[in-house]
């Protein structure tokens, strides 16, 4: 009875799987022997972006009416202006920074790779102001994921990510508002 009791949380901890820092998708689907597109597809991710902690199925869940399920869970994952509510918003100094920089990893604190996916949009935050993993909105940048921080970024400053140095630079530093999404 033991063997069979274990032999059932085995395969639950088999389904999901808990996202820790360095982890990507592909990482993941071979760990797994499950397609990115499969776990992409389970959990209604739109892009790449996973964040720690988050929790991924694994499996497919049928149930009944499947469709309807999922594209609740799809529109609250995905921010947009129809169906996001703004829990808090303010102002905050603003610069950008690259990941292909001279001694630049490419890594955030919460281990997204931004060489291997430079069409994120990802800032750096300060953890005491604005939560790792937050979703925002930062005029005049558009929807981000509060995903590094920095040794400058302290209190009501931000760091946007953008991919290559010369836009980077030209962005330079801006007062904006940012919106904390729910």
């Amino acid at each position: 009875m033991f063997l069979v009791a274990f032999a059932n949380d085995s395969e639950a901890a088999a389904s999901v799987h808990t996202v820790k820092k360095g982890d990507t998708l592909y990482k993941i689907s071979i760990k797994h022997k499950v397609s990115v597109n499969s776990i992409k597809s389970y959990n209604n991710l739109k892009s790449n972006l996973i964040i720690p902690n988050q929790k991924l199925n694994l499996k497919s869940k049928v149930v009944a009416k499947k469709s309807t399920p999922v594209k609740k869970v799809a529109k609250k994952s995905t921010p947009s202006r129809s169906n996001t509510k703004v829990a808090k918003e303010f102002m905050v100094s603003a610069t950008a920074y690259t990941a292909f920089c001279k001694g630049c990893s490419g890594i955030t604190k919460t281990g997204i790779n931004l060489r291997k996916n430079p069409h994120l949009k990802v800032i750096a935050v300060d953890p005491k102001v604005i939560k790792l993993g937050t979703k925002v909105h930062v005029a005049g940048y558009g929807y981000a994921i509060a995903g590094d921080t920095g040794s400058a970024i302290k209190g009501n400053k931000i760091d946007l990510f953008i991919p290559n140095r010369t836009s980077a630079l030209k962005w330079g530093r801006k007062t904006v508002k940012i919106k904390i999404l729910k």
